[in-house]
C-alpha cells in the first residue's frame, strides 16, 4: 500500500456522492434524508447530515459481506494501523472486545485477563460462556492508580492454566499506562495462544515515533481500538484489526454479526474512513503539535503549587511500562480538594472538562483536536483552583487486596442467569456475588459475579468507604446490602 493510496477515502466519497444525489427515496431511515427531521434536532444539527444518513444502499456496500467501499477502506486502514486485516466496528470497541472473545474462547474455556480489564470484557465473558482466570495488575501506591500485569505475572498465570486459550490486556490504561507489549507477545507464542488488547485508548499510538508503539507493532495478535477516543471519527466508531495466524478470522466475522446492529450508521462507518485518511496523510504532524502541546502542560502544571503530573514511566526489569505523554493525569491533593470537587469546580465554573476525575486525581485526554487556546485555559483554570491555607493531609488509602477473593465458585455466565436476592452485607458473607463491585483507588474490582463474597473484600470495602473512596457498579454503594445469587437445591448455578 503506497502512500499515494492513503489520500483516497473510497467510503467517504462514496457516502458524499450518494447524499447528493436527487431521488425519491422509498427505503429507511424514515426522515428521508431530513425531509421530516425534527425541527429542533434540524436545527442542531444542520440538514446535510440526514441526506448522508442513508442505509446499506447498492454502492454503499455490506459491512458484513464487504466487496466494494467497505472492503477498500477496510484495507486502507489495515495498511495505516499495521493489521493484516481491518473490521470496522459501529458499536464502539465493546462489541470488538466480545468478537475477540468470542473467536477465541467456548464456553468453559479458560482466558487469561487483568483484574481491572473494562466492564465490556465482563459482557464478553457473559456471551461466551469463558472462564476468567484473573491476574493482578501492577499497582502504583504514590499515586494510587493500576498499572498493567507484568510479564511475570502472565507466565505464572499461563504456567498454572497453559490450557488457556488467550491472553487479554488492557494498554494502554484509562490513565495512559501501556504494557510492555512485546515481552507478554514472546511469552504468548512460546504458547502458541493469541494476545489480544484492549487498545481502546491507543488508536494515535501508530502515527508518531516518539509514542509507546502500538500493540501490533509489539508482536500482539488482535488489537481492538475506539478510534474516536483519541482520533477524530464519531463517538462509537471503532476498529478490530488483527494480524499472523492464531485467529481464526471467518469466525471474527461471524462473532461481529451476533455483536453488531444489522443497520449500521454509515455516518460511523465513513467517520472511521476520514479518520484513517487524516491520520496516514498528516498524523505525525498533527501529533507533532499535541506533543508539544502536552510537554507544554506538563511543565505548566507540575509548576503549579499544590499540583503533581505523572511524568515517569517504570524501566524496572519485570515490568518495563510505559506512558502516554498525550495523557496528563494530576494530583491534587495538595489543594486540599478531591478530584471530583476540583473536577466538579473546572466543568461547572472554569469551562475546562476533565476525562476522568478520581479520589486524588484528574486526568486529561489531549488529542490533535486540543488548540494551544485549550491549554492556556486548562493552565488557567489549575491555577484558579489555590490551594486552602491549611490543607487537611489526604487519608491513606488501602492498597489493593491481594490476594483477591477464591477464583469463581460459578462463571460470569452462570452468575448473570441465575435467580438474586438482595441481603444485608453481613448475611451475604459466604455467598456468591451478582454483582461487580470496584472501589475507585485503585479501580480494581474486588468483585465480580460468581465469586465468593468473604469477610476480608467485605471488611476492605469499607476501608475504601472510610478513607473517602467510592464504590462502583454495586446497587446499593453504602455497601449496606448485596445482591447475592439465590441459590436452590436444584438450580444450575455450579454449571461453568
Amino acid at each position: 500500500m503506497t502512500p499515494a493510496n492513503q489520500q483516497a477515502a473510497p467510503l467517504l466519497d462514496c457516502l458524499q456522492t450518494l447524499a447528493n444525489r436527487q431521488r425519491a427515496a422509498f427505503h429507511t431511515p424514515g426522515h428521508k434524508q431530513g425531509q421530516s427531521a425534527p425541527a429542533p434536532l434540524a436545527n442542531l444539527l444542520g440538514t446535510q447530515v440526514f441526506r448522508a444518513d442513508l442505509p446499506e444502499l447498492p454502492e454503499l456496500d455490506n459491512l458484513f459481506a464487504p466487496t466494494g467501499v467497505i472492503q477498500a477502506a477496510q484495507a486502507l486502514a489495515a495498511a495505516a494501523f499495521g493489521a493484516e486485516q481491518t473490521w470496522f466496528l459501529a458499536n464502539g470497541s465493546t462489541c470488538g472486545i466480545a468478537a475477540a472473545v468470542l473467536a477465541t474462547c467456548c464456553p468453559g474455556e479458560r482466558l487469561i485477563v487483568p483484574r481491572n480489564a473494562h466492564q465490556s470484557l465482563i459482557s464478553a465473558l457473559i456471551l461466551s460462556g469463558a472462564i476468567p482466570i484473573w491476574v493482578e495488575p501492577d499497582y502504583d501506591p504514590d499515586w494510587q492508580i493500576a498499572l498493567c500485569p507484568s510479564p511475570a505475572s502472565i507466565q505464572a498465570a499461563l504456567a498454572e492454566h497453559p490450557d488457556a486459550k488467550a491472553v487479554l490486556l488492557v494498554s494502554p490504561t484509562y490513565h495512559g499506562i501501556c504494557a510492555d507489549i512485546a515481552s507478554i507477545a514472546q511469552i504468548t507464542q512460546q504458547y502458541d495462544i493469541p494476545l489480544l488488547v484492549d487498545e481502546a485508548h491507543g488508536a494515535h499510538l501508530a502515527f508518531h515515533p516518539d509514542l509507546p508503539p502500538s500493540a501490533l507493532a509489539s508482536g500482539a495478535d488482535l488489537a481492538v481500538q475506539s478510534i474516536h477516543k483519541t482520533l477524530s471519527a464519531l463517538t462509537q466508531a471503532a476498529m478490530l484489526h488483527v494480524q499472523g495466524n492464531r485467529l481464526d478470522r471467518n469466525r471474527i466475522s461471524q462473532a461481529l454479526q451476533l455483536v453488531q446492529s444489522t443497520s449500521p450508521s454509515y455516518l460511523l462507518l465513513a467517520s472511521l474512513d476520514a479518520a484513517r485518511q487524516q491520520m496516514a496523510t498528516t498524523g505525525e504532524a498533527l501529533l507533532d503539535q499535541t506533543l508539544h502541546l502536552a510537554a507544554q502542560a506538563r511543565t505548566q502544571l507540575s509548576q503549579i503549587p499544590g499540583l503533581a503530573v505523572l511524568t515517569t514511566s517504570s524501566q524496572s526489569p519485570t515490568n518495563r511500562y510505559q506512558l502516554d505523554p498525550t495523557r496528563l493525569t494530576i494530583d491534587i491533593t495538595g489543594l486540599g480538594l478531591t478530584g471530583f470537587q476540583a473536577d466538579e469546580i473546572l466543568h461547572q465554573s472554569l469551562n475546562v472538562t476533565a476525562e476522568l476525575p478520581g479520589l486524588n486525581t484528574l486526568t486529561f485526554i489531549l488529542t490533535p483536536g486540543n488548540t494551544p487556546a485549550d491549554i492556556a485555559h486548562l493552565i488557567q483554570a489549575c491555577q484558579s483552583l489555590a490551594p486552602t491555607p491549611h490543607p487537611s493531609p489526604p487519608t491513606p488509602h488501602p492498597p489493593p487486596l491481594t490476594p483477591h477473593p477464591p477464583p469463581p465458585t460459578i462463571s460470569p455466565r452462570a452468575a448473570f442467569f441465575s435467580p438474586t436476592l438482595v441481603l444485608p452485607t453481613e448475611q451475604a458473607i459466604h455467598q456468591i456475588s451478582a454483582e461487580l463491585i470496584c472501589p475507585y483507588p485503585p479501580g480494581i474490582p474486588v468483585l465480580l459475579p460468581g465469586e465468593l463474597i468473604t469477610a476480608e473484600a467485605v471488611a476492605y470495602l469499607r476501608q475504601i468507604l472510610a478513607s473517602g473512596g467510592i464504590l462502583s457498579g454495586c446497587a446499593d454503594p453504602t455497601l449496606d446490602t448485596l445482591r447475592v445469587i439465590r441459590q436452590t437445591s436444584n438450580d444450575e448455578t455450579g454449571k461453568q
